[in-house]
């Protein structure tokens, strides 16, 4: 992967563009004229992370780009002020000043519907193991530009955190968060969900662990949730217990604490 810019960028965009590289051991690449496909064939590159005044994209020829949106999280959080309920919400029971440890981040688009529900005196963490993703997650959350002021307030709120997730739930004291939630990349993709499709170029495949759960277990004061696809064998595998079965794509298990 190289790092370079948009075209004709100002000097402090390239100075960003220089930071990411050495965050992502990365060579910075001046863009000049050069076209980004251009600049991958010419340095060799599987990819190219574009720092933009807008936020990150990162493109490679045969992979859709990557860049940060917030999916139907803006859309849950639209239902959320209307007063319609949200069932990620519900099954995990949580409330305005709760602590949220995702550990699963992705794009975040959970993570937001989350940090609007505990507002500003609750507190979301959001785990992820990619440093790409993280990179390209991390700064979308600060310059997103939804057009709900709720959901910017929410991206802002959001702690993205570089790392594994089972490791992080090791170096946590008892009950000291409220609510832990797993979004592990479910084992057969959700056609519905093309917006996604780049996410699952990115994102780790490990399937989560016994061990794992056992450990949020031990961390969360109120509940822990799984999210996957509809009939998944992972729920009782784990000892989760589904609390929303429907014939949708997506359902819930949650571990009452």
């Amino acid at each position: 992967m190289i790092v370079t810019t948009a075209e004709k960028p100002e000097g402090a965009l390239v100075e960003k563009a220089k930071r990411l590289a050495e965050e992502l051991d990365a060579p910075y690449i001046p863009r000049r004229r050069d076209t980004l496909r251009g600049l991958e064939r010419k340095h060799g590159s599987d990819g190219v992370l574009v720092v933009a005044p807008d936020g990150l994209k990162y493109v490679s020829v045969d992979r859709p780009p990557l860049f940060f949106h917030p999916s139907m999280g803006l859309i849950r959080v639209k239902r959320l002020i209307r007063g319609e309920p949200d069932a990620m919400i519900g099954i995990s029971g949580a409330l305005p000043g709760d602590s949220i440890l995702d550990c699963t981040a992705g794009l975040a688009s959970d993570a937001i519907v989350f940090s609007h529900a505990v507002g500003a005196g609750g507190q979301v963490t959001a785990i992820e193991a990619s440093p790409l993703l993280y990179a390209v997650v991390r700064e979308g959350l600060q310059t997103a530009r939804t057009g709900l002021p709720e959901a910017d307030e929410a991206c802002r709120r959001i702690a993205v955190r570089l790392g594994d997730h089972a490791e992080v739930l090791r170096s946590l004291a008892d009950r000291s968060v409220d609510i832990v939630y797993f979004d592990p990349m479910f084992e057969r993709p959700v056609q519905a969900s093309a917006s996604l499709l780049p996410l699952r170029s990115h994102a780790r495949h490990d399937p989560l662990s016994e061990e794992t759960v056992r450990e949020a277990v031990r961390v969360a004061r109120k509940s822990v949730l799984l999210k996957n696809a509809g009939g998944s064998a992972e729920f009782s595998r784990l000892g989760f217990v589904q609390a929303r079965v429907s014939a949708s794509a997506v359902s819930y298990g949650v571990i009452r604490i």
